[in-house]
């Protein structure tokens, strides 16, 4: 490896003749020399790119009305462009039960570790006897229920496409044949036998419903060891909640000499052992992943982690390709070139493009560690999405390294350094920030275009309309290709430019005013998607004061820049250099002390606080309600056709919204409560 900053003993950097010279501006290279940095010319193709892309989309938007959140009201004939822009209006205001749930969620507990033999009863009467002053509302156990929900969605599907091809009997008088097999509506497949979509149909829906009760059986017999017992208020579930956590002192051998408050049930049910934390939203909760835990959970989240590390270590920056290109020596050429389109726009759109595919595979890693709830996986994509996205797009292209695994060795090989003479004096180099300014132009224009295509997500849908086996199935791809908002992967992307912006803000300013550009066309395209493309999404406020918290991180390494940028230039007892440092240790400080240890929680704007002497006057004006049982999955919900063996009202529609009626499934309602 040879680079400006890091020379092999015996050799001097190519096309410098003096090894103390980091820039010539006589001397242009292949990524430096460029008049203003090539930002004109960078800045005029990514507007002509974003130009090119808003036109794409716009005659995606005119010409395919299913494909976002507004499928979920569309119909061939009643919708109109009133009813969109009717929709677009007030398509965020929900009307439904998630308030009463929402206030039902800070009032509930989650409690693991409790035997697998214990029942609902014995954990109430557990509560009500250790804790007197507090009623409990309800108490759920958790079961294993993977299976059952992954069949159940099986017959919703199944229902759903029965009731589209009884309407066409209705409609035409004419029975509909479809053919079976997978993509069999395709030209290379039409030759297949046909049969009858609607015995077809009801058949399927038969037999799963049958294997659905047989589940529903079995379910009492899987229990996993977890509660979610429901106060009355919410200072109810603190009082508890600070009882238990007063014990966590350094383990079982360690503690305060305080034991929990005992019961009648307590030695049955191992109330020592007990974890009680804040029960998540209902729709926060993945229920089919609540079977997930223990030494399988771990193994399976480090040999994940471990995986995506090392792909990503040999693969963490774009220049790699730049490398390997010179190997071949295609260098040559483009050096006589001296285009700013070569040397600027590319490296620079390379590098956003490389970074954009890096949170796909951070998403399904997340994915596949079957995480509780979705704010703990939006938790774990967000760190580990920042974390990745820094190295690569920021601190080993400043420090003009190839790969993460460079950086290693940079840091823990001896010999390493052995063979050469590291010249920090020749990391920032004069044209290091136009870099930057362009990759923030390219981030700005380019990557709101392609986020307001969303092509992924469309080459998905594609795939799945390819798939679909009847036009019923196509129907039901329609209406369930909207997702929810990714947070986590929205976060950590946003904050990994906001942190380039910060970084370069003072060693070089001109990259403020399109930081600024960036953020607006950010904040106009993520309103936008979650008006008509995203379904709502329910997490905890942990999530956003994480992302709070991360965002810390910018103005720290904005001064750590700007103090090697100063040292290396000035020398360390420059008086800029000291005032720097004082500045930076300053900062530091301030930030670990807010994060880590709870100071500074005054200067924050997000105070929640609840008294908890106001649970005994809050107890006279709360009640319970039958309908306090949140914590269910839909499944076995009483109400549900998987729970009965009485016919049911046909499953409600397509295009049902959040306002559907109690007990009836929707596209939005299913895939939030019980995925």
């Amino acid at each position: 490896m040879s680079s400006l900053w890091f020379v092999p003993n015996g050799t001097t950097p190519s096309g410098f003749p003096d090894n103390s010279t980091c820039f010539s501006s006589t001397h242009n290279t292949v990524l430096s020399g460029v008049p203003f940095g090539g930002v004109p010319v960078v800045l005029l193709l990514d507007f002509s790119v974003f130009l090119v892309l808003l036109v794409i989309f716009s005659i995606i938007r005119r010409k395919f009305w299913d494909y976002g959140r507004i499928a979920l009201v569309a119909d061939q004939d009643e919708f109109t462009e009133a009813t969109h822009r009717r929709y677009g209006h007030m398509s965020s205001i929900v009307s439904t039960d998630d308030d009463f749930e929402y206030e039902q969620a800070r009032n509930s507990l989650f409690v693991c570790s409790v035997p697998k033999t214990a029942t609902e009863e014995s954990v109430r009467v557990h509560f009500k006897e250790a804790y007197p002053t507090c009623q409990v509302c309800a108490v759920t156990v958790g079961f294993d229920v993977a299976k059952l929900m992954q069949l159940d969605k099986e017959r919703i599907q199944a229902g759903k496409n029965l009731r589209y091809y009884e309407r066409v009997l209705e409609r035409t008088g004419q029975p509909e044949l479809i053919n079976p097999r997978l993509c069999g509506h395709l030209c290379c497949c039409g030759n297949s036998e046909k049969v009858d979509a609607i015995a077809y149909y009801s058949t399927k829906e038969t037999d799963l419903l049958r294997e659905v009760r047989k589940q529903v059986e079995l379910v009492p017999q899987r229990p996993l060891g977890m509660a979610f017992v429901t106060l009355q208020n919410e200072a109810m579930a603190k009082f508890i909640l600070k009882d238990f956590n007063a014990l966590e002192c350094g383990g079982k051998s360690c503690c305060c000499g305080k034991e929990p408050q005992l019961s009648s049930k307590s030695a049955a049910l191992k109330v020592n052992r007990w974890s009680v934390s804040f029960a998540p939203h209902p729709k926060n909760v993945y229920w089919e992943n609540l079977s997930v835990r223990g030494f399988p959970w771990f193994m399976r989240y480090v040999m994940l982690n471990f995986l995506l590390f090392f792909l990503l270590t040999f693969l963490t920056t774009p220049t790699i390709i730049i490398n390997t290109m010179d190997k071949f020596r295609v260098t040559q050429p483009i050096h006589f070139l001296n285009s700013p389109i070569i040397s600027q726009f590319f490296p620079t759109l390379l590098l956003w493009t490389f970074s954009a595919l890096l949170p796909t595979l951070v998403y399904y890693s997340t994915l596949g560690e079957a995480h509780w709830s979705r704010s703990s996986e939006q938790l774990s994509m967000m760190r580990k999405l920042y974390f990745f996205l820094l190295f690569m797009v920021l601190i080993l292209p400043s420090l003009g390294l190839t790969s993460l695994a460079v950086f290693f060795r940079w840091l823990f090989d001896n010999e390493f350094l052995s063979g050469g003479k590291l010249r920090f004096e020749c990391v920032f180099l004069p044209d290091q920030g136009a870099f930057f300014v362009n990759y923030v132009i390219a981030a700005a224009l380019v990557g709101s275009g392609m986020e307001l295509l969303r092509l992924p997500g469309l080459l998905l849908y594609i795939i799945r309309l390819a798939c679909a086996r009847s036009a019923a199935e196509r129907k039901y791809v329609k209406q369930n290709q909207a997702y929810e908002f990714e947070y986590g992967a929205m976060y950590g992307w946003t904050l990994c430019v906001f942190t380039v912006i910060m970084a370069y803000s003072i060693t070089c300013p001109v990259i403020m005013p399109f930081g600024l550009l960036y953020m607006l066309l950010k904040h106009l395209v993520d309103k936008h998607n979650l008006h008509f493309a995203y379904l709502p999404t329910r997490l905890d406020r942990q999530v956003h004061l994480e992302a709070v918290n991360q965002a810390l991180a910018a103005p720290i390494i904005c001064l750590i820049w700007l103090y090697f940028f100063s040292v290396l230039r000035t020398g360390f007892w420059a008086p800029t250099s000291l005032f720097t440092l004082v500045v930076l240790c300053i900062t530091v400080f301030i930030c670990l002390s807010y994060t880590c240890f709870g100071h500074f929680k005054y200067l924050s704007p997000h105070n929640y606080a609840v008294s908890i002497s106001s649970y005994l006057h809050m107890s006279d004006t709360s009640f319970c309600h039958p309908s306090d049982r949140v914590y269910l999955p839909r499944v076995l919900n009483p109400k549900s056709r998987a729970s009965t063996t009485q016919g049911s009202k046909p499953d409600q529609f397509y295009g049902a919204t959040d306002g559907s009626l109690a007990g009836s499934f929707s596209p939005v309602e299913g895939s939030m409560s019980d995925s």
